[in-house]
């Protein structure tokens, strides 16, 4: 396999950064549908961050929006989104998508990975029957099937493609080992034989379900700690001394898995026969989040009409990734209290922000002054500020609201008031 031409389908977050890894050891070519995408990677530009412009110049990654480029790959891997639809039900149009442009071009003795998040069952009984209908090949027979879940974020220098420990699972051993050859070359951090594709699956949307369960828990505490006045960063402080305190915080919980993958599992379960109620339990939670916030500002405001500066709309800290980012349900639910909102954003695009959520972000933060300043996400821009900072963006008697924590050690000026989770 030392020679294996493989292909990577989709080219964001998760895809770019392994086919840049993969074409290091592989003959390689990164096939994307966003023309746009693909020429700005082209020149060398990746908006989301994840790869730096002289990796990405230096690559000799082939790049193309054109499906017969991959044409002759012995291996593709799709790394594709998996989001929900409005109401919550998983979305296979993406995957779906790739399957018929591999399957156009997929010749005999193929495999094709999936690392796109999916309940158990997606790769086998969805995905390689869809293969076989565009291909005319037979699964299992003229081409083979893997699954080695993503497990990469947005923006994490450590826990980077190269160095974690690789789920994989074919579906012959024979399939299972070539792959444990190819992602064996890849990653510093190895990589584990799952029992089976389904296995690898479930272990993958449990992941997220799990965290998203955790958060959930500590969210349903911070509410009850508003109640008696208290800060739930003090209080997890303080349990936080326990040897085997899971140290969870609480917050806005969106992004392109934990606020979405649990949907998938609960999905499956449902069709299954089985309500999964402590995982919607915990979606449901964890979306209401934004509008309690909301509401307790409203409240620390006197419900008057305020002039509110939010700083931060990215799903977390120091990323431009605005996907199902939970700031706008803060904002809306502001807004519909009557308050006029503004946002600024460290690292937002300012065209994807109208584009995904029709926000308009301020150039900058420090033009005026609010009744209100909303630290929501905790850019090191907006971590880094300082006394004198807020003693020109808040008026006299003004709130100093902060969602993360960032600000918890900071004294703030004489006469503005705090507010935090």
């Amino acid at each position: 396999m030392s020679n294996s031409r493989i292909a990577v389908i989709g080219l964001g977050y998760v895809g770019l950064p392994l086919a840049v890894a993969i074409a290091r050891h592989f003959p390689a070519i990164g096939f994307d549908i966003d023309a746009g995408r693909v020429g700005e990677l082209g020149q060398g530009v990746d908006r989301t961050g994840e790869v730096e412009p002289t990796a990405l110049r230096a690559s000799t990654l082939r790049l193309s929006t054109d499906p017969e480029a991959m044409r002759g790959a012995e291996v593709f891997i799709v790394t594709v989104p998996t989001p929900v639809t409005a109401d919550n039900k998983p979305d296979l149009g993406p995957v779906m998508g790739a399957c018929r442009s591999v399957g156009a071009v997929l010749a005999k003795g193929a495999i094709v990975v999936f690392e796109s998040t999916v309940y158990p069952g997606v790769t086998e009984d969805i995905c390689g029957p869809e293969l076989e209908r565009v291909s005319g090949l037979v699964c299992g027979r003229d081409f083979f099937l893997g699954y080695s879940p993503e497990r990469i974020n947005p923006g994490d220098r450590e826990h980077t493609v190269e160095r974690i420990v690789k789920v994989i699972s074919g579906q012959t051993p024979d399939v299972t080992e070539r792959l444990a050859a190819i992602y064996g070359r890849v990653t510093s951090g190895g990589v584990h034989r799952s029992a089976s594709i389904k296995v690898a699956e479930a272990a993958k949307v449990i992941e997220n379900a799990q965290r998203d369960i955790n958060i959930a828990f500590i969210n349903e505490v911070t509410m009850i700690c508003h109640r008696l006045g208290l800060s739930v960063y003090d209080v997890l402080e303080t349990s936080g001394t326990k040897w085997n305190f899971l140290k969870f915080t609480p917050g806005l919980v969106g992004g392109h898995c934990i606020g979405v993958d649990p949907f998938y599992l609960a999905d499956c379960a449902l069709k299954l026969g089985h309500t999964p109620d402590v995982i919607l339990s915990g979606r449901k939670m964890n979306d209401g989040m934004g509008d309690f916030i909301a509401a307790s500002l409203d409240e620390a405001l006197a419900g008057k009409p305020s002039s509110v500066l939010i700083l931060g709309l990215t799903f977390k800290e120091n990323v431009p990734d605005l996907r199902n980012s939970k700031v706008i349900d803060v904002i809306k639910g502001l807004e519909a209290r009557g308050h006029q909102v503004q946002v600024h954003d460290a690292h937002a695009d300012p065209a994807a922000a109208r584009h995904e959520y029709g926000v308009t972000l301020l150039p900058r933060f420090d033009d005026h002054s609010y009744d209100c300043v909303v630290g929501a996400v905790p850019h090191a821009a907006y971590a880094a500020f300082t006394a004198e900072t807020f003693s020109s963006l808040v008026r006299p008697g003004g709130l100093v609201a902060d969602v993360k924590g960032m600000w918890r050690g900071l004294a703030l000026p004489h006469g503005l008031r705090s507010w935090r989770l």
